[in-house]
């Protein structure tokens, strides 16, 4: 379970079980974003935070090792540019860390690469599209949360008209080393400095507008294009829209994972399109036009006679958009022969009479004896 130093259980967030695989990490995340979409709620703040919490979980149990940190540690939190708690801060256990790794190795421990540039995190968020959108291809306005450097401080962390001071514990070094001498020889034990958590600088008059941390959380809003033909599961990269670098490194990208809405009128197989048409009784046996939809609009299909209830028919190109290649997939009909339900006296007089001339049984109604009448 997640210790103090998170004090929020990121699979509770989501809503998965601890042993849950990332692939229901994912489809987990992607319902709740979904849900709680602020373009979903506009106003809700509750949502809002919500919304936040949910990428915050993903974020860390989407990465295998920052999970691999959170269920050892009960935490995965980003180390602060200048001071603050270590993302690495093993408590009681850093010394013995440091002290084993020091006796091993002759002080040559794991040492942290200080203001090193780091590239951003990649973003992945749920992108819904209309099966119209998809089909032709359409712009959309995104909200994407991410961190950004604080414009306050200009990402150091530190109040406007002051600076991080060199730590001086360290001297600015991030580590703090201590030499022993032993029957076997002189150790150096090496540890992360507790006063600046390995940065080297700390920060004594913190940015009110970031806390100290030199990043904010912010909402951006980007138009993204949607390319003709796009599927469920269809991934579009935006480069530089990711996190911020850190230490001068490059953004990450965004990945928008593309679902398409389901359709009341068609039905999506690949690059084809299903729909179903409902055709009086007198088409099906005597043959005739009906008209269809397309995604264009109607369009006249000519059906033999004795058409059976169940049967397809193909017209060719009026699918999909291919995303792979030219053309378009086929529009496949599917025929549904409506009975009808209220009929006149002279309509029911008709079909029992046929039913008469078929030698098929039917409920008789008594109406056969009045036809000649109806048609005088």
């Amino acid at each position: 379970m997640p210790g103090p130093a998170s004090g929020k259980d990121y699979y509770e967030i989501l809503g998965v079980r601890r042993d849950a695989s990332q692939e229901e990490i994912k489809k987990a995340y992607r319902k709740l974003v979904r849900q709680y979409h602020p373009d979903a709620n506009p106003g809700n703040k509750e949502a809002e935070e919500k919304f936040k919490l949910i990428n915050e979980a993903y974020e860390v149990l989407s990465d295998p090792q920052k999970k691999a940190q959170y269920d050892q540690f009960g935490f995965a939190g980003d180390v602060p540019p200048y001071g603050g708690e270590s993302a690495w801060d093993f408590g009681g256990f850093g010394d013995l860390f440091g002290d084993l790794f020091g006796d091993f190795f002759g002080g040559f421990g794991p040492r942290r690469e200080v203001r090193t540039p780091q590239r951003g995190l990649d973003l992945e968020m749920p992108l819904i599209v209309t099966l119209m959108e998809a089909a032709y291809g359409a712009t959309k306005v995104v909200h994407i949360p991410k961190w950004e450097k604080c414009t306050t401080c200009g990402g150091s962390g530190a109040a406007p008209g002051t600076s991080p001071v060199r730590c001086s514990l360290c001297g600015g070094k991030g580590q703090v080393e201590t030499r022993s001498k032993t029957p076997f020889g002189e150790f150096v034990t090496v540890r992360t400095c507790s006063r600046c958590g390995g940065s080297g600088y700390v920060i004594n008059d913190p940015c009110k507008d970031c806390g100290g941390r030199g990043r904010i959380r912010v909402k951006r809003k980007i138009e993204v294009n949607i390319p003709p033909g796009a599927d469920t599961g269809t991934r579009l990269r935006i480069r530089g829209e990711g996190e911020e670098g850190k230490n001068g490194g490059p953004p990450g990208d965004l990945f928008l994972v593309i679902e398409v809405e389901e359709d009341p009128i068609f039905q999506r197989q690949g690059d084809d399109l299903h729909v179903t048409v409902d055709i009086p009784f007198p088409v099906a046996v005597l043959g005739g036009k009906v008209k269809v939809p397309t995604l264009e609009g109607e369009e006249e299909l000519e059906l033999s006679p004795g058409t059976q209830a169940g049967a397809t028919k193909k017209i060719r190109g009026l699918g999909m958009p291919r995303q792979r290649g030219s053309g378009r997939g086929d529009l496949i009909v599917h025929i549904n022969i409506a009975v009808p339900r209220n009929l006149t006296d002279k309509q029911r007089a008709l079909i029992e009479a046929l039913a008469l001339e078929m030698d098929v049984p039917v409920k008789s109604s008594g109406l056969i004896e009045k036809l000649k009448g109806l048609f005088a």
